[in-house]
C-alpha cells in the first residue's frame, strides 16, 4: 500500500502529496484523512493521507515509510480532504493551510528540537570509552533523561555550551526533532467501586478500552485493566467491610458506606469534596484493594453546570411557515439549495431555523449553524440547548482550547447531530449533513482574515452541494453579494432562492428612529456627547426603570492624543496609525500591533503641558453617562471588558437580570440580543464606518443601524432609536432610519455598477510587504505589470473564443495603513468578470515570483473575495 501525503510545509515547492509506503502493521489503520508522522529531510513532521494507491509512480526502493499514525480514526473525512484541495485552488493558499484549518487547535503539531546520545552501532559514532569527565556527566545525564531539550541541556550545563556543540559535530549527541499535539485529552483520579466498569463514551468520561498506541506508531486495543478482571471476581460488599474497620477509621467507614450506596465511578475530588475527606483516605482503601483508583478521561464541558429548561416549538405566523414549507420540502427531497431569507429584526429568523433543524434530525441527518462569533452570545446558545439538549455542541473562540477538542471529539464520536458555532464550525466532519444555516450573514466576520482566508458561505454552498443538502442564509440587511445572486443570470436562473419575512411577529411594529444632526447640536450650544433628545430619551427610561442600549463602534477612552501647542499626534512607532488613549490603565495602545505605552504628560516633540485626548470612545461615554445621570448602572461590553472566560455570559445575564440600566458597547451588542425591557437605542456615532476608506463602507453603516435599531422594541413595550451622526443626508443614513433595504439597494447598486465593484465584478486583493521602501516599490510595480501583461492576453484569448473575460488591474499603491508591525505595504487590486481566469492569472505571479520574494525575505499576500481593503 502507498500513501501520497500533503506535509506540514507550507511552501511552493512542498504544496503537492508526497508518495509514502504503508508499513503492514498500519494497514488495517491508515485511511484517506489520517493524520500520519513522515520523514521529510532529516526530520519527522505531521501530514494528512490524501490518497490510498496499491501501486507508485516513484521506484518503490526509494520510498520512506510513514513511521507513525497520529490518531485512532481519521481526524478529516474523505469529503472535507476534498475540500481542502477546492480550498487551496479557489484561494490560492497552501493545501496544508487549508486542512490544518479543519482541525481544533490542540490537533495543531508542536515541533520540538532534542539531544540524545547517539546509537554506536547505528550511527557509526566514535568510541565513548575515551570520554574526559565533563562529556561522561552530560552524557550520563542525557542517558538518564532519555529525551531533553537543547535550551533545558544548556540551562543544566551553562558552563559547557562550547562543548555540547563539540559533541554534537564529533557524533557523540545527536540532535532530532520530536512531535507532539499542542493539546491533549484531560484524566482525573477516578474512585471504582469493586466490580464496576465504565461504558464507553460515556458523558462524564470515556472508557478506558480507547485504542491506545504501540511504539511503532499504529494503534493497538488497551490491555485488560484491572477494572476488568474486577468485574469477573466476586462483588465485595462494602457495608460489610466498613464494619470491619476500627472506630477511628470513621472517615474511611464513611467512604465505604457512600460507595456502597452509590455503585458508579466518582471523580476523586468531587468524592472528597463531597464527604469533606482528604485523599489519602481514599488511597488507603485502595491499597487495600477494596476499591480502585485509575485515571480516566474526563469530558470537558463549557455548559457542565448549566441547567437549559427545554422548549416546545413555538407556533408559526403564516410569514413563517410559508419559509418553513419551502426549505422542510427540499429536506424531504435531499436536494441541494441555497435559499437568502430576508427577514426584518424581530420577525422569528431562529424559531424557523429550529423547527427546521428538527426536520432534518428525524430525517438521521446532521444540522450545523453558523453566527458571528459576536452574536454567539449565551442567550442564542440557550435557544438551541432548550430545543436539542445534548444534541448540540458549541464551537466558538471564547471556549478553552481543551473545551473546543473535546466538543470536537463529541462530532467526531456521532454523539451529538447539532452543531453552533462561529465562522471555522464550517469544517466539523459531519458526515449526513441535512441542513448548513448562515444567521447574519452579511457579516464580514464570515471571511477569514489569515490564510486559508476563505468565506465560510462559499465553503458552506460547497459542503451542502457534496451531501445534497440545504443552505439558509437568514438576514434582515443581505449582502449586496446574495441579493445579486437571487436574481436571474443572463440565459440562466438565479443562483439563490429568495425567502422573504417582512413583519414582527405578533405585528409589533418596528421601531421609529431618529436622525439627530450633531452640527446643529453644537450650534446651540450642546457640546456634550449626546444630543438633547436622547439625554431626554435616557432620563425618561431611568425614571421609568426600562433598559437603553448605547452603541460606539470604538473602543478606548479617546481615539487620538494630540498636542495642541504643535500639533504633534502620538502614533505607533511600528506601525502608521495613532495610538488610542485606554483610560482605566492609563496607557497609549496600538489596537494592530499591541505596543504600549504609558500616558504622556509633556509634548516628546516641543514639551507643551498641553496634551489633550481628541475623539470618543467607549471608556468616556461611561465616564460621561455617570457624570450626566448619578447613580446610573452601565455594562461596557467591548474588547478590552470581554476578554476574561465568562465575561460575555456575566455581563449579558446582569443586564437581563436588570442590574444595570445601560449597556454601552461596541458592534457586539447589535446583534443576537433579546431583551424585553429594552426601549431604547442611542447610536453615539453614526458615521465611524461611513468614514472609511472602503466601497463597502455605506453597506456597513446601513446594516450596523438598521441592527442595532432592531434591539429596541422587540416585546409589549415600544421602542425608540435615535441615530447621531454629522452626516444626516446620507442615503445609508436615511434608509436605515426607514428600515428600507429597498430603497438602499436601489440607491446603491448604481454605485457600485458605476464604478466596476461587487456584485457586479470580482476582487483580488494583493499585498506586499517589506522592511525598505525602495526595494518594496520595485517589486509591487514589477509584479503588477506582469499581471496586467497577462490579463491583456487572456482577454484577447477570450474574446476570440467568443467568452466573456474582463480584467483590470489598479495600484499598486500604498496600503491604507502604509506599515504594520515595522513593514512597509503595497497593494493592487484585480477587478475581473467572468470564469475564474483572474485567479489561475494571479497564482501564475505569485509562482514566478516566489523565489525572489523568498530570497529578499517579502511576503506576498492574496485575498480572493476581499471584505476589506484596508
Amino acid at each position: 500500500m502507498y500513501a501520497k501525503v500533503i506535509v506540514d510545509v507550507p511552501a511552493k515547492q512542498t504544496n503537492r502529496a508526497f508518495d509514502y509506503s504503508v508499513p503492514s502493521s498500519m494497514k488495517g489503520w491508515i485511511e484517506v484523512g489520517s493524520r500520519v508522522g513522515v520523514p521529510f529531510g532529516p526530520r519527522v513532521l505531521q501530514g494528512f493521507v490524501v490518497e490510498l494507491h496499491d501501486t507508485t509512480s516513484v521506484d518503490p526502493k526509494r520510498l520512506k515509510a510513514v513511521r507513525h499514525i497520529l490518531d485512532p480514526a481519521p481526524p478529516l473525512t474523505e469529503e472535507l480532504v476534498e475540500l481542502g484541495h477546492w480550498m487551496s485552488e479557489t484561494y490560492l493558499c497552501h493545501e496544508v493551510t487549508a486542512l490544518q484549518a479543519m482541525l481544533p487547535g490542540a490537533l495543531k503539531a508542536k515541533y520540538e528540537r532534542y539531544v540524545q546520545v547517539a546509537d554506536i552501532e547505528a550511527d557509526g559514532s566514535p568510541s565513548m570509552l575515551l570520554l574526559l569527565p565533563s562529556q561522561e556527566r552530560i552524557i550520563d545525564y542525557l542517558q538518564r533523561k532519555t529525551k531533553v531539550k537543547m535550551e533545558d541541556l544548556l540551562e543544566a550545563f551553562p558552563e559547557d555550551g562550547g562543548l555540547i556543540r563539540d559533541m554534537l559535530e564529533e557524533g557523540l549527541l545527536l540532535e532530532k526533532q520530536g512531535m507532539k499535539d499542542r493539546g491533549s485529552a484531560k484524566k482525573a483520579l477516578t474512585v471504582f467501586p469493586p466490580g464496576i466498569k465504565i461504558k464507553q463514551n460515556e458523558a462524564a468520561s470515556v472508557s478506558h478500552h480507547e485504542e491506545t498506541r504501540s511504539e511503532a506508531g499504529s494503534p493497538v486495543p488497551a490491555a485488560e485493566s484491572p477494572a476488568d478482571s474486577a468485574a469477573s471476581r466476586e462483588p465485595l460488599n462494602l457495608a460489610r467491610l466498613a464494619d470491619e474497620l476500627p472506630a477511628r477509621s470513621h472517615k474511611q467507614k464513611e467512604v465505604l458506606l457512600y460507595l456502597s450506596e452509590n455503585l458508579k465511578p466518582i471523580r476523586l475530588t468531587e468524592l472528597m469534596d463531597k464527604l469533606q475527606v482528604g485523599a489519602s483516605t481514599v488511597k488507603g482503601l485502595a491499597d487495600r484493594g477494596w476499591i480502585e483508583l485509575r485515571e480516566v478521561e474526563v469530558m470537558r464541558d463549557p455548559y457542565a453546570n448549566r441547567h437549559f429548561e427545554e422548549t416546545k416549538p413555538l407556533p408559526l405566523t403564516d410569514e413563517q411557515q410559508s419559509v418553513y414549507d419551502t426549505i422542510a420540502a427540499t429536506l424531504d427531497r435531499r436536494e441541494h439549495q441555497v435559499y437568502l431569507l430576508q427577514g426584518v429584526t424581530g420577525s422569528g429568523k431562529t424559531e424557523v431555523y429550529l423547527q427546521a433543524i428538527s426536520r432534518c434530525l428525524e430525517q438521521g441527518r446532521e444540522a450545523i449553524v453558523l453566527v458571528p462569533e459576536i452574536s454567539l452570545t449565551p442567550q442564542m446558545v440557550e435557544r438551541f440547548k432548550g430545543r436539542f439538549g445534548d444534541e448540540v455542541a458549541v464551537m466558538h473562540s471564547r471556549l478553552s482550547a481543551g473545551e473546543r477538542y473535546d466538543e470536537w471529539r463529541k462530532i467526531m464520536r456521532r454523539q451529538v447531530r447539532v452543531v453552533i458555532g462561529a465562522r471555522s464550525a464550517v469544517f466539523v466532519p459531519f458526515r449526513k449533513i441535512g441542513l448548513i444555516i448562515i444567521d447574519e450573514e452579511h457579516e464580514s466576520s464570515y471571511k477569514q482574515e489569515e490564510s486559508p482566508k476563505y468565506h465560510a458561505r462559499d465553503v458552506a454552498a460547497w459542503r451542502a452541494r457534496y451531501h445534497g443538502a440545504a443552505v439558509v442564509l437568514g438576514s434582515a440587511t443581505p449582502s449586496l453579494e446574495s441579493i445579486q445572486r437571487t436574481r436571474p443570470a443572463a440565459g440562466a436562473g438565479s443562483e439563490y432562492k429568495l425567502l422573504m419575512m417582512p413583519s414582527r411577529v405578533a405585528g409589533r411594529p418596528l421601531p421609529p428612529v431618529h436622525i439627530v444632526d450633531m452640527r446643529e447640536e453644537l450650534r446651540s450650544g450642546n457640546r456634550s456627547m449626546f444630543s438633547r433628545a436622547l439625554h431626554r430619551g435616557l432620563e425618561q427610561r431611568l425614571q421609568k426603570g426600562e433598559q437603553t442600549v448605547l452603541l460606539l463602534n470604538r473602543r478606548g477612552y479617546a481615539t487620538f492624543v494630540m498636542c495642541r501647542t504643535c500639533g504633534f499626534v502620538a502614533g505607533c512607532p511600528h506601525c502608521d496609525i495613532s495610538l488610542t488613549y485606554h483610560q482605566v490603565s492609563r496607557t497609549l495602545r496600538c489596537h494592530y500591533c499591541g505596543y504600549a505605552e504609558r500616558q504622556m504628560e509633556l509634548c516628546p516633540d516641543c514639551g507643551s503641558e498641553h496634551i489633550r485626548h481628541f475623539g470618543t470612545g467607549t471608556q468616556r461615554v461611561e465616564e460621561e453617562l455617570v457624570k450626566l445621570f448619578p447613580g446610573i448602572r452601565v455594562i461596557r461590553m467591548d474588547v478590552d471588558t470581554t476578554t476574561e472566560k465568562g465575561s460575555h455570559e456575566k455581563w449579558l445575564t446582569m443586564f437581563r437580570n436588570k442590574q444595570a440600566d445601560v449597556l454601552l458597547g461596541t458592534q457586539m451588542v447589535a446583534k443576537g440580543l433579546d431583551f424585553p425591557d429594552v426601549t431604547l437605542v442611542g447610536v453615539i456615532a453614526a458615521d465611524t464606518v461611513l468614514n472609511l476608506p472602503d466601497f463597502r463602507s455605506a453597506e456597513r453603516t446601513f446594516q450596523l443601524l438598521t441592527q442595532v435599531a432592531g434591539r429596541a422594541g422587540r416585546h409589549t413595550l415600544p421602542g425608540e432609536v435615535f441615530v447621531q451622526t454629522y452626516t444626516p443626508e446620507h442615503y445609508s443614513v436615511i434608509t436605515a432610519s426607514r428600515h428600507d433595504y429597498d430603497a438602499f439597494i436601489a440607491e446603491e447598486l448604481p454605485h457600485r455598477r458605476q464604478l466596476g465593484y461587487p456584485p457586479y465584478c470580482r476582487l483580488i486583493l494583493v499585498t506586499i510587504t517589506h522592511e525598505q521602501i525602495p526595494l518594496l516599490v520595485r517589486t509591487a510595480e514589477a509584479l503588477t505589470m506582469r499581471l496586467r501583461e497577462l490579463g491583456a492576453m487572456e482577454q484577447g484569448r477570450a474574446a476570440s473564443c467568443g467568452e466573456d473575460f474582463f480584467m483590470d488591474v489598479l495600484g499598486p499603491v500604498a496600503s491604507p495603513i502604509p506599515r504594520i508591525k515595522d513593514r512597509y505595504r503595497f497593494q493592487c487590486v484585480v477587478k475581473y468578470r467572468g470564469e475564474a481566469s483572474a485567479s489561475r492569472i494571479v497564482s501564475r505571479v505569485l509562482d514566478e515570483f516566489a523565489e525572489r520574494a523568498a530570497k529578499e525575505k517579502m511576503l506576498i499576500s492574496v485575498d480572493v473575495d476581499p471584505q476589506m481593503l484596508m
